[in-house]
């Protein structure tokens, strides 16, 4: 189709076209042959390109099925969850990357039980998680829910069943620096008690066993607040046939602290009848010390094979004169082969005597061997006071001796109203 205008004005980049009926169009004057100016008549001819519109509008349609394959077909996909270890107190969860297509993440959220528990932090680099701090032998119901853009995509329900304390078989062990054969002796220990040994410290790692506390891996284990302990810990477990404590087993914790279930058990039943017995023991004892012997009028003799047990001899006393009611004093007498004479006259008032022969009495009696060795140093000597017998059994009567004028030593007497009266010196 050919078309006939005439150039109107030009100017430096549109010029003016007038078509035959007068009507003004705006053309590129880049076009234009250069050399056209005002009054000009241009001749322009118009085609259909069919090649070039067939291949635009397949390039169109392309590009309309990339974005529909990219934002139409896929969705986030909901989170999967699963357990990968449990002990008695704790669980350790992992979950897939999360797929969140062309949508944006909001958050990744952990419910417990129907409650929210918390979110995960870094979600797109995260994939697991320790929950510590359960019960024993507890069931308890996990699951994710995750927040994007496109909508909320929540995970199945997951079921976890925390252990026994004799269930050791979540129990999971990294070796640190040890012998050789105690590493060797520590993993037969493992397998004996049903738990696993890794080479390396991972989160579901429940224990570092080692002997010294040092190495990267030790460090990595206390960065992560994962108990130290020795080797000993383990075969504990195996004695005991039971998760045992771990605060007796720490590197520098003391053996003494080490408690175990069985003889723990039997020491607490058998103290109460040691401290019973005790207690029994003890007031007998007290009594015996605030309590002595009170010395008897009679004592009997003791006999022995090589010697005769004797009492101590009343010359001690016989030296000093006895006091009597009236304030006299007695002359000393000594029978010591002849029995003591019966019960004084009923108008003779007591008398009081200030000797020792009682506390000397109970003296010999309780250490015969001191008697025996007075007994040698008066035949030494030549003493010729002579001792009492063993038939001796009361004190000599003192006879009256005559009133002296001097008022000292003297004894009062003061009536009691029934036919008693009170002696002090």
């Amino acid at each position: 189709m050919l078309v006939s205008l005439t150039v109107g004005k030009v100017d430096a980049g549109v010029a003016v076209l007038l078509t035959e009926d007068k009507r003004l169009i705006e053309f590129p004057s880049i076009l234009l042959p250069p050399d056209i100016s005002s009054g000009s008549i241009v001749d322009i001819t118009v085609s259909h390109n069919f090649d070039s519109e067939a291949a635009t509008q397949k390039a169109f349609s392309a590009l309309q099925s990339e974005i529909y394959t990219t934002f139409g077909t896929q969705a986030p996909a909901a989170p999967v969850l699963r357990c990968r270890n449990a002990t008695q107190t704790s669980v350790v969860l992992e979950w897939d990357p999360i797929q969140l297509a062309a949508a944006e993440l909001r958050s990744l959220s952990l419910y417990r039980n129907g409650s929210k528990a918390g979110n995960i932090p870094r979600p797109h680099e995260q994939q697991s998680t320790k929950i510590s701090g359960l019960a024993v032998d507890q069931e308890y119901v996990f699951h994710l829910v995750l927040k994007t853009s496109a909508g909320t995509y929540t995970s199945e329900k997951l079921h976890v069943h925390t252990h026994k304390m004799t269930d050791l078989s979540g129990i999971t062990v990294t070796p640190g620096i040890m012998p050789a054969s105690l590493r060797e002796s520590l993993e037969t220990a493992v397998q004996r008690i049903g738990a696993k040994l890794v080479d390396t410290v991972r989160i579901d790692t429940t224990h570092f066993v080692c002997m010294e506390g040092r190495g990267q891996a030790w460090e990595k284990a206390v960065e992560l607040n994962i108990p130290v302990v020795r080797p000993e810990w383990v075969e504990g477990c195996e004695r005991e046939g039971r998760l045992v404590g771990v605060r007796g087993y720490y590197l520098n914790a003391d053996p003494r602290m080490r408690q175990f279930g069985q003889v723990q058990q039997q020491q607490h039943d058998d103290r109460p009848s040691s401290q019973a017995s005790s207690q029994r023991t003890v007031p007998i004892q007290q009594q015996a010390q605030h309590h002595p012997q009170q010395p008897s009028e009679s004592r009997p003799s003791r006999s022995s094979p090589q010697r005769p047990s004797v009492e101590p001899a009343p010359s001690e006393a016989s030296d000093e004169p006895k006091a009597t009611t009236n304030g006299t004093h007695a002359e000393p007498t000594s029978t010591p082969n002849t029995p003591a004479p019966s019960l004084p006259p009923k108008d003779t008032p007591p008398t009081a005597t200030a000797t020792e022969a009682p506390s000397d009495s109970s003296d010999s009696s309780e250490d015969p061997d001191e008697d025996d060795e007075e007994e040698d140093e008066t035949h030494e000597n030549g003493d010729a006071t002579p001792r009492a017998t063993a038939n001796a059994t009361a004190a000599p009567v003192a006879k009256k001796a005559p009133v002296r004028d001097e008022p000292t030593p003297r004894a009062e007497t003061t009536e009691t109203g029934e036919g008693f009266s009170e002696v002090s010196l």
